[in-house]
């Protein structure tokens, strides 16, 4: 019998699909008016609200929200991820993590791939709900984008986001929102939400009960921007993050949910807390003493949503006149809206979005944009006239513990696929027939090897190139119970790469004597490539490229494409030249506040080719306060490959009332330029970008001199001791 149990298994779902279509069927619609397309959201709202009991509200107000069978209502599951692809609900295609999509510097390719990934995720919702399912993972509302900022590289979780430039996160982060909302005047295509409101990033391990003291300054001109940035363009939601902010826990913040986000901005979505965050008010930052007062609490700060189950108990706290039904009336309002305008009350042929169907998953198409991604994420740390290599050599040696881990292709918050191509696989399939390949693992990811007989590395002494894939991996950086190979819950306090790994790189640089040696760098964050950089002849840093990251590896690596990913995040010599993780102050933090110099900085990145900037004009040298200029500048392509390349504008107030970034990135631009190709570029400087962030945290804009410094890199002296050419700089004054 027990062999026929998956049978008997499969009846029964089949046997609750259908009687679920069965009575979702039964309802005849024209009895209700929040079924009425003709009329008013508002009205079909009220009409919905006034038809549950207190504590089916309650319920509905759960990222579970269970099914109204008599009203017709099937369950949903407002918890689903989309990252770099859609996530956790099966074959997908799988983008680049968040943070390579940042190393592109490239807003179109983003809003491309969030485009691409917002037809996947419709199709998938569109599919799962033919066949029955409301399931966790596959709704319309998602989770993304993560828009804190990575102040510091030993975050796990720093690989989530587009780096540690407010700016930069900024332009990626609303390119992304609208990609996975579409430009439907009716219809949201998904909803997004930006995380994890505010002032979010670390330490993992402490993150519910941790306090983020920060500065009115540093709230304002860092932490905050992105989240306005997003909510100005309509952003559905916001979660709030799991730690408290100067005193009070972020779900619970009427400082940051009311003044700021709902008053100030005029934010008019719904607020979702972080997973099981309210249950952090009663056991971890102490507020509250009961889940009845936790539920009051989160509601009448304004979260309409709770991921977990401390809403369970919302019903329960309004009969003990904690908080009221008409305050429960009007945060349910305000969620069931977004529903609404997702289209899951009105008929399926009124929504064009219902019409994709399954065959955009996992598509040619968007395997291509995956691969293009991917190749325009990789950054070229250093290269000593090694690269691009010819593929037709008489031997390749590839080796190390990144080589063929797919674990190494995904990052965090990850779809699955059935093709997903590994650095080896990407480099077989590159090279010519006539040519050898050999593999060898070498060594582990961060364990020494127990035999202590190394047949690995005397390959790279008879071989014309290897190619050594090395760095970390999800074992090791991550969320707080993801990363199983930590010991520090996800966080990397050891900013060094694990020692073995540098021992076998020497042992491989030693026995490859004068032949090419290729460091392939795995990872999401920064981290201390010193040794690296010394070791090896050319030294790639490719992050979590996705399901194409070995195809993309290989464009690279013989040279179809030239690379062009530039750094989002800067990497510091030595982690002591960081203040400490739990402090929250920018001083002495990102390209901004950072004096001492980096080993890679904010915005570093070589190419095949050769860029030639001409001098800037700008169109006026002195400019009224509240008045714009413009810089117009020439940049053609003097080498020998057709490439992209990042434009980067930054600004340098040189004096002011309060302490200013040592210089700031304004504007950006990704541009493809043949070889022997030029292009006039022109960039507007607003009083926006010449105004700063004083220490109450009031933006203030002060007459004086002002830098313009134009070029494919920061203004750090560190990116000309590593190959790249100085900025254009031009000065004018503000009268």
């Amino acid at each position: 019998m027990k062999k026929y149990s998956w049978l008997f298994a499969l009846i029964l779902m089949a046997f609750f699909s259908l009687k679920i279509h069965a009575q979702e069927s039964k309802i005849d619609r024209s009895k209700y008016d929040f079924y009425n397309a003709d009329l008013s959201m508002d009205k079909r709202i009220d009409d919905l609200i006034g038809r549950l009991t207190l504590e089916e509200k309650a319920l509905q107000m759960l990222h579970a929200s269970p099914a109204i069978d008599r009203l017709g209502i099937p369950a949903y599951n407002w918890w689903n991820e989309a990252l770099h692809g859609l996530g956790r609900s099966g074959v997908a295609t799988v983008f680049p993590q968040a943070i390579g999509m940042g190393a592109t510097f490239d807003e179109e390719l983003i809003l491309k791939v969030a485009t691409a990934v917002s037809d996947e995720a419709r199709a998938n919702f569109n599919n799962a709900v033919k066949h029955g399912y409301h399931r966790q993972y596959s709704g319309l509302t998602f989770w993304t984008p993560n828009v804190n900022i990575f102040r510091d590289p030993r975050w796990g979780r720093g690989q989530e986001t587009y780096g540690e430039d407010p700016f930069l996160t900024s332009r990626l982060g609303e390119a992304f929102v609208k990609g996975l909302q579409g430009d439907n005047e009716k219809y949201l295509k998904t909803a997004a939400a930006a995380k994890h409101y505010a002032v979010h990033s670390g330490p993992e391990k402490l993150r519910h009960e941790f306090n983020a003291d920060v500065s009115e300054k540093d709230l304002w001109e860092t932490y905050l921007p992105a989240f306005k940035t997003l909510v100005d363009a309509n952003v559905e939601t916001i979660m709030c993050a799991y730690n408290s902010t100067n005193g009070e826990p972020c779900c619970a913040n009427n400082r940051l949910v009311n003044e700021i986000l709902r008053e100030e901005w005029g934010f008019d979505g719904h607020v979702v807390s972080d997973c099981w965050a309210l249950q952090d008010f009663v056991n971890g930052h102490d507020v509250v003493e009961s889940p009845e007062a936790a539920a009051a609490l989160a509601l009448e700060v304004g979260v309409e949503l709770n991921c977990g189950d401390t809403y369970n108990f919302l019903a329960k706290a309004v009969k003990e006149g904690l908080v009221s039904e008409e305050l429960l009336d009007k945060r349910l309002h305000k969620l069931i809206e977004t529903r609404f305008k997702l289209g899951l009350f009105d008929a399926e042929e009124s929504n064009p979005y219902n019409k994709i169907g399954v065959e955009v998953m996992n598509s040619e198409e968007h395997r291509a944009l995956a691969r293009e991604t991917a190749r325009k994420s990789i950054v070229l740390l250093k290269n000593d006239g090694v690269l691009p290599l010819e593929n037709n050599l008489s031997k390749y040696f590839i080796t190390g513990p990144n080589a063929t881990n797919i674990e190494v292709l995904l990052g965090n918050y990850h779809g699955v696929n059935p093709e997903m191509v590994t650095v080896l696989e990407g480099i077989a399939k590159a090279i010519k027939p006539e040519s050898q390949l050999q593999y060898r693992m070498g060594t582990r990811l961060n364990i020494p090897n127990e035999n202590p007989q190394d047949w690995a590395s005397p390959n790279a002494g008879n071989s014309d190139a290897t190619f050594v894939v090395m760095g970390i991996s999800g074992l090791l950086e991550g969320e707080e119970g993801e990363s199983i190979a930590s010991p520090t819950f996800g966080d990397r306090m050891d900013y060094n790469l694990p020692e073995n790994q540098i021992e076998y790189l020497r042992k491989v640089s030693e026995a490859a004597e004068d032949r090419p040696v290729v460091a392939i760098v795995t990872g999401g964050s920064p981290m201390n490539l010193a040794e690296v950089h010394k070791l090896a002849d050319a030294v790639l840093m490719v992050w979590y490229p996705g399901e194409e990251g070995g195809n993309a590896i290989a464009d690279i690596i013989f040279g179809k494409n030239s690379p062009s990913g530039r750094l989002p995040i800067t990497f510091p010599m030595n982690i002591e030249d960081l203040p400490a993780y739990e402090d929250y102050t920018m001083e002495g933090r990102t390209y901004k506040y950072m004096d001492v110099a980096p080993m890679y900085p904010f915005g570093y990145g070589l190419s095949y080719t050769s860029f030639e900037y001409s001098e800037i004009k700008l169109s006026k040298q002195k400019v009224k306060k509240n008045k714009s200029l413009e810089a117009h500048i020439s940049v053609k392509n003097t080498g020998d490959f057709d490439s992209d390349e990042v434009v980067q504008v930054y600004l340098k107030d040189v004096k002011a009332s309060s302490r200013v970034p040592n210089f700031e990135l304004v504007a950006f631009r990704n541009i493809q330029l043949k070889k022997g190709e030029s292009k006039e570029l022109t960039f507007a400087i607003t009083p926006e970008m010449l105004s700063f962030i004083n220490d109450d945290g009031k933006e203030t804009l002060e007459k004086g001199d002002f830098e313009i410094y134009i070029g494919g890199s920061s203004p750090l002296k560190r990116n000309e001791e590593l190959g790249k050419k100085a900025l254009k700089k031009v000065q004018f004054q503000l009268k």
